[in-house]
């Protein structure tokens, strides 16, 4: 029995874009290549196996001899060319971005080629998001699966599965609970070890530790630093720092944020707070944000900002602020890894007051804050960010004229030699021009960009003394099929 604070729409690989819907379908679904466990950085195959030519504009990827589906039929490159297209075509589909720009070709019956215009060297980790996973083309499409917009598989994906992963959707219901069992053609590499796992939908996580100490379940996902502290050694406990970033945003817009346009309003905001104070409220497994990229993933910096009243005061002069009330807008109803907003809030803003920044905090649910936050229409406001897919390229949109930037009024001619980063980043033809890209990138962003990072909350996964073998992944948070009985 695992427990966890479900966000689960659909049993529909290809229309599914929200964490539980990762962690479910996961262990039905094989993708090309995958990561065991916490090791993200670099995939490993899965279904196949993969080589990049020198241009980095084509994925060739190999399957496996012998691979079948849970009825039994082989996978073969038809059955990839079907999947991958089927989630590019559907309009309606969240993960449809994951193929932007990507084309799939059939080489042979076991060959197929994901081909880009630009240099690509993140395609590789796209392919693991369970979005893309790998479905019986011949069910599907006899259940009324297509490669368009006129799809009607997902009522029969709710209640079925066609894929190769180590269990099978056995039932399930988005709002209370979903129940897997061995798929009894799996050949992969992860061989189920329960004859039955159940997924129930507890959204307090008091009450997941409550079920998880009085063994109503075997496993609590949703638990925060200070709830696994006050377990007994008789648990087994998972705690490291997530994909996910806490951050001030500075908009750089005059006309949202006035003052706080200035570069130098930005600097006086990063070189006033105290992190280690903020990494405090954050509990087990947390540490402080390093930069935009977090620690885990390639071009992460090695060390954080440094408080430093003087300098922060030194810049705030410069900015022309005269001591105006700043709004400091923030989601008061979303934790992040446990991490509530409202304490951190509060903390920065007793912070700030220190340098001289008079900071009024103006909380608000995350409906009524995520519109004008994603239309740039916030002048100061914290809040976070997790990857798309388990590679650094997921936090390149924090830069001058990208998704994120954009949000902050950041337009690209702003900053055009960090503009010309992000470009490096994103054209690179080997790792290693790559990652030094990225760490130039995460280097300069740290010392002008608009953004503050602060904190990358733990994730904290607790089982009972009967679980082993609990292992975080970013993009599907609990790694089902690695789970063992711990004798």
């Amino acid at each position: 029995m695992i427990d966890t604070a479900f966000s689960l729409e659909t049993g529909d690989p290809g229309r599914n874009y929200v964490p539980t819907g990762n962690m479910l379908l996961h262990a039905v679904y094989d993708t090309l290549l995958t990561f065991e466990g916490s090791d993200e950085s670099e995939p490993i195959p899965s279904l196949a196996t993969v080589e990049i030519n020198d241009d980095a504009t084509q994925s060739t990827f190999t399957l496996q001899e012998g691979r079948t589906f849970s009825d039994g039929s082989p996978v073969d490159a038809d059955d990839v060319v079907f999947s991958l297209n089927r989630v590019k075509g559907m309009a309606d589909s969240k993960a449809n971005f994951l193929m932007n720009g990507i084309t799939v070709e059939k080489v042979d019956d076991m060959t197929v080629q994901l081909v880009t215009e630009e240099p690509s060297l993140e395609v590789p980790a796209i392919v693991t998001n369970p979005a893309l996973s790998i479905l019986n083309s011949e069910v599907v499409q006899e259940n009324g699966g297509t490669s368009d917009s006129d799809d009607e598989a997902e009522d029969f994906l709710n209640s079925a599965s066609v894929g190769s992963g180590p269990y099978m959707l056995d039932s399930m219901d988005i709002t209370s609970r979903a129940v897997l069992v061995p798929n009894p053609e799996y050949d992969g590499d992860y061989s189920p070890s329960y004859e039955r796992i159940m997924l129930r939908n507890v959204t307090e996580s008091a009450t997941q530790q409550i079920n998880l100490k009085g063994g109503d379940s075997n496993l609590a996902v949703d638990l925060n630093g200070d709830q696994t502290a006050q377990l007994s050694d008789d648990f087994n406990v998972t705690s490291t720092p997530s994909a996910q970033t806490i951050f001030v945003l500075v908009n750089q817009d005059e006309e949202v944020g006035g003052v706080t346009a200035n570069p130098d309003f930005a600097e006086a905001v990063r070189y006033a707070l105290d992190y280690e104070g903020l990494l405090k409220l954050a509990g087990a497994g947390s540490v402080q944000a390093t930069g935009v990229i977090p620690p885990m993933f390639l071009g992460a910096l090695e060390q954080g900002v440094q408080q430093d009243l003087d300098r922060s005061k030194a810049a705030l002069e410069e900015s022309g602020y005269d001591g105006e009330a700043v709004t400091l807008q923030f989601p008061n109803d979303n934790p992040v890894g446990g991490v509530e907003f409202t304490p951190v809030a509060e903390r920065v803003q007793s912070q700030l007051k220190k340098a001289g920044i008079n900071a009024e905090l103006a909380p608000a649910p995350f409906a009524s804050q995520i519109d004008p936050y994603v239309g740039g229409k916030e002048a100061f406001s914290m809040w976070y960010w997790g990857p798309d897919f388990a590679d650094a390229s997921s936090f390149l949109p924090f830069g001058p004229g990208q998704k994120v930037g954009l949000r902050a009024g950041w337009e690209a001619d702003s900053a055009p030699e960090i503009a010309e980063l992000v470009e490096a980043a994103e054209n690179a033809t080997s790792m290693e021009e790559r990652e030094e890209a990225m760490h130039d990138y995460a280097e300069v962003m740290q010392e002008k960009g608009p953004f503050v990072p602060l904190v990358v909350p733990g994730i904290n996964l607790a089982g009972d003394a009967s679980v082993g073998n609990i292992q975080y992944n970013s993009t599907w948070t609990l790694d089902i099929p690695l789970l063992q009985p711990a004798s």
